[in-house]
């Protein structure tokens, strides 16, 4: 089984969180990208970024999407937590995305991530063959 990692380390204050993820498969490193997700909002359906945790993470199909993606599951009190193409924080739903650089895009004061559709296809690429992954999630502050 797969090994996606996330250390988020660099914090918006309540709209958005940036991280760095990893794909290991036992000691090698498949894939490392930039994270992006919501703020902490005390886990609130929708608005807040995932708790830290380990979690189960499976393919499936998404009829909103209309594509396979890697769903998060077992996150306390939520559902279809996904990975997903997306380069600014209010795009997301409580979802993670991922891309290639961080870098100020918009006019706002939230870093944004860069080439978020290839990276999440390289994403897809690195778990290629697989069904189903687990996912760390750790706060840089809290190590």
């Amino acid at each position: 089984m797969k090994h996606i990692y996330i250390t988020r380390d660099l914090f918006f204050d309540q709209q958005a969180s940036l991280g760095t993820c990893y794909i290991f498969d036992g000691v090698n490193q498949l894939f490392k990208s930039e994270s992006l997700e919501r703020g902490w909002i005390n886990n609130k359906n929708s608005v807040s970024c995932i708790p830290e945790g380990t979690y189960d993470v499976v393919l499936e199909y998404s009829p909103k999407f209309k594509k396979l993606l890697w769903e998060i599951k077992g996150v306390p009190n939520r559902s279809e937590c996904k990975f997903h193409v997306s380069n600014y924080w209010w795009q997301l739903n409580g979802c993670i995305a991922l891309g290639k650089n961080r870098k100020f895009i918009d006019s706002d004061a939230v870093m944004d991530i860069t080439s978020s559709g290839n990276t999440m296809d390289a994403f897809h690429k690195a778990l290629e063959g697989d069904t189903v992954a687990k996912l760390h999630i750790y706060n840089v502050l809290n190590l």
